[in-house]
């Protein structure tokens, strides 16, 4: 990997990566600011999207319009819908569905999109590499998981509706920007790959708990991205 692009969403996600960074110079395009420098040896290119699909695939494709990347990395924070899973574990997404994407009435599947498919999969040679370096880790007091990320533009807080996509879609987290960055990466063939900590599980009252976990999350996130590009 000769250059990568990592994308946040939100600030707190963004300053947890950026404190790993070196020899930075920022970049402005499109009304967005480009962050370039290096993460120990691996050349970087950092950029916080805000928050939604729409905001995530404008810069998912400025960045691979204006930079020269081997791939894009999603970090950040999400919400659990696996009941196994709990505040702090981290999940490496697998496959990316939209739960929101619905064109049912012409005969398709809930989240199918006409020309991607149902689900959008992670580049396989980066999740192998990631979980050897999951793998050479210490011993951590958290779990990690390969699993199914499911994006929509909401912020879930209900709990018929975490039960629901997680039925749906045998989904394990949600979150609000991994599918339409999925989706720009697959259209424009870019390798990706995504890393959430879980902040919150959806119960009515997780907007509080996420505020409360979010830097917590977007740490942990972030030091996972910076072991597996250290081994990698």
């Amino acid at each position: 990997m000769k250059k990568i692009g990592i994308i946040t969403a939100m600030e707190e996600e963004f300053q947890e990566v950026e404190k790993l960074m070196t020899d930075e110079e920022v970049k402005r395009m499109h009304n967005i600011e480009f962050y370039e420098g290096k993460i120990k040896d691996k050349k970087c290119v950092l950029a916080k999207c805000g928050v939604g699909k729409v905001h995530a695939a404008r810069l998912t494709q400025s960045m691979i319009d204006n930079f020269k990347l081997d791939c894009i990395i999603n970090v950040g924070t999400a919400g659990a819908i696996n009941p196994n899973l709990k505040i702090g574990d981290l999940v490496v997404g697998r496959t990316v569905v939209q739960h929101d994407f619905d064109i049912t009435a012409f005969g398709h599947s809930k989240g199918y999109i006409t020309g991607i498919g149902n689900y959008v999969k992670c580049d396989d040679n980066l999740l192998e590499k990631l979980k050897e370096t999951i793998n050479k880790m210490p011993e951590r007091n958290y779990e990690i998981k390969l699993g199914v990320v499911a994006t929509g533009d909401i912020f879930c807080t209900e709990k018929y509706m975490k039960e629901k996509i997680r039925t749906k879609f045998d989904a394990d987290i949600v979150d609000m920007e991994c599918g339409a960055i999925a989706q720009v990466c697959y259209l424009e063939e870019m390798p990706f790959l995504v890393i959430r900590t879980v902040s919150d599980v959806p119960n009515g009252e997780n907007a509080r708990t996420f505020d409360e976990n979010l830097r917590l999350a977007s740490r942990r996130s972030a030091n996972v991205l910076k072991e597996f590009l250290m081994s990698n």
